[in-house]
């Protein structure tokens, strides 16, 4: 079976760590869907609590600085939500016209994440 990738736009409500933000999915068509929470797809970012709580508060403040408040697209696998009822998504941020950066991507770049495979 295929799996389909799906595209939307969004507005980022808020960030709680380095892998997990909410936002309001523009689904198209004057319909929208209001505070989902999204796991990012592919990596894993430190906890905030615990050992690893140094790592976790500076992988969520690097989010926070580059996606908090915008505008942003995400791809989604249809109805693939993980096992904490997110769903699971790549984010797009475009930094200049029609230039887009993967945020998934830079996180792992900047050293706040690792490739993880769920």
């Amino acid at each position: 079976m295929r799996e389909h990738l799906y595209h939307y736009r969004a507005d980022v409500l808020s960030v709680y760590d380095g892998d997990t933000c909410t936002l309001n999915i523009d689904l198209g068509l004057d319909q929208w869907s209001h505070n989902q929470k999204i796991r990012l797809a592919r990596i894993n970012a430190p906890e905030l609590r615990g050992a690893e709580r140094e790592a976790g508060l500076a992988a969520r403040d690097y989010l926070r600085e580059r996606i908090d408040g915008r505008q942003v697209w995400i791809q989604t696998i249809k109805d693939r939500k993980g096992k904490y009822g997110r769903y699971i998504a790549e984010i797009w941020l475009e930094e200049e016209p029609e230039v887009f950066v993967n945020i998934n991507d830079a996180l792992v770049g900047a050293g706040h994440a690792v490739y993880h495979e769920y």
